[in-house]
């Protein structure tokens, strides 16, 4: 084992109360951190199940060193690994940031889980992708009483224009107390309803339902409860405000920021246990700098939304790590590209930011549908080699073998488990 790095504090996952130490990389700086998983003979609180979907992509792939090896693990124990990230939970079937779909990540050996993070009306901090998706996310426009609070109430649809639906409900039009009121559903509406019923049942064809009875709610501190009982390492996301900040004249951004941070002290949670993350850098630096036990392990979350972002993207880079920033998460397409042979292989971001000494995160696998149609914006940069589901495991490993990346975001974390599992990372 190599000697721990005083820096940043390895990624790792609390699994039956016990964090991996950490260790160098071998080539790099000794502040950098081991993005192994955990140790197979450390027993996670939770049984792994991984399900069928694993085997099922792998049939889809062609025959080839990466199909024999995937499939010799067929019946290998699995084990919880920090590589695999939950990403809103398990949100291709569950119903996002709701207890049920947390449980879901962490039995599909998830080892850390993630919370958006953003605040009701009277500041309390809750779990939710968005400050303004309740009308997609909840049952808030079938609560009379709720949906007049929203700050766009329903309006239906107008067929004969091709006006569509609108609506928009934030946790910032409501307490935390009438947040409890609410449900969880699947992220969707239908954008030509004429009624609340019919907008509410926007699920997309290739998810489900069916685990869409219940859907409870958390406040953060509740996801950390539940995260602590599960075993699992915690990577809560700062959300973007939706309204003017100071919110009520006086809340400021950095008062948001701390506060976060200040439930885990508060709930007594180790920060080697905890990856902040937010798109907004002012966020990631005002924790590396004001929280450096938490700031270590923050992530900054790369907004780029097609290749032209990019070379500005490349650019800040070394300034990134200069300022204290350990980790990036770009999206999948961001860190590859095809050569010459339509091979997938590392983009120019993933190598400049391994040459500026940055770990590298990314989001989010399982997010695309079916891949019979390219895969859309999260393989943007792959549309031509993308052929069906099978491809999935293609992308991963390219991303953990050639990338190197220390973690991925799922929607099905069982996808990145089982191969994390497979090849023993």
């Amino acid at each position: 084992m190599t000697p721990p790095r005083p820096r940043l504090p390895g990624l790792a996952v609390l699994l039956a109360a016990t964090l991996l130490s950490t260790a160098s990389l071998a080539g790099r700086d000794d502040h950098r951190h081991d993005p192994r998983p955990p140790h197979r003979d450390r027993p996670g609180p939770v049984a792994v199940e991984i399900g069928a979907r694993p085997a099922y992509l792998i049939d889809q792939l062609a025959d080839g060193r990466l199909k024999r090896k995937l499939a010799s693990c067929e019946n290998r124990p699995q084990r919880p690994t920090a590589f695999s990230i939950g990403h809103r939970g398990a949100a291709l079937q569950f119903p996002e940031h709701t207890r049920e779909s947390y449980i879901a990540a962490a039995r599909q050996g998830a080892g850390i889980v993630e919370c958006d993070v953003t605040f009701t009306q009277d500041r309390e901090l809750v779990c939710r992708h968005s400050q303004c998706d309740l009308h997609t996310t909840t049952n808030i426009l079938a609560i009379p009483e709720l949906a007049a609070k929203c700050s766009v109430p329903f309006t239906p649809a107008d067929p004969a224009t091709g006006t569509p639906a609108q609506a928009r409900c934030c946790t910032s039009d409501i307490t935390l107390a009438e947040f409890r009121q609410l449900k969880g559903k699947m992220d969707g509406a239908n954008p030509m309803a004429t009624t609340v019923e019919d907008y509410m049942n926007g699920t997309p064809a290739w998810r489900t339902d069916l685990y869409a009875a219940t859907g409870t709610l958390m406040t953060h501190k509740e996801s950390i409860a539940l995260f602590r009982q599960l075993g699992v390492g915690m990577t809560p996301e700062l959300k973007a405000a939706s309204v003017p900040m100071p919110f009520q004249g006086d809340y400021t951004q950095a008062d948001y920021a701390q506060q976060m941070i200040d439930e885990y002290v508060e709930m007594g949670v180790a920060p080697r246990q905890v990856w902040p993350q937010s798109f907004n850098l002012d966020d990631v630096l005002y924790w590396v700098r004001h929280t450096p036990r938490f700031g270590r392990q923050a992530v900054f979350l790369e907004s780029v939304d097609s290749a032209a972002d990019l070379p500005e993207a490349i650019d800040r880079l070394p300034a990134l790590a200069r300022q204290g920033v350990n980790i990036v998460a770009p999206p999948l397409w961001a860190l590859v590209t095809l050569d010459a042979q339509a091979r997938i292989v590392p983009s120019a971001y993933a190598r400049a930011a391994r040459a500026a000494g940055l770990d590298i995160i990314t989001w989010t696998l399982e997010r695309s549908g079916t891949l019979t149609d390219g895969g859309g914006w999260y393989y943007q940069s792959l549309t031509e080699a993308i052929t069906g589901p099978g491809d999935t495991y293609r992308l991963l490993d390219v991303l953990a073998r050639d990338v190197g990346v220390i973690g991925v975001f799922s929607d099905w974390p069982a996808t990145v488990t089982y191969y994390a599992n497979c090849m023993d990372r």
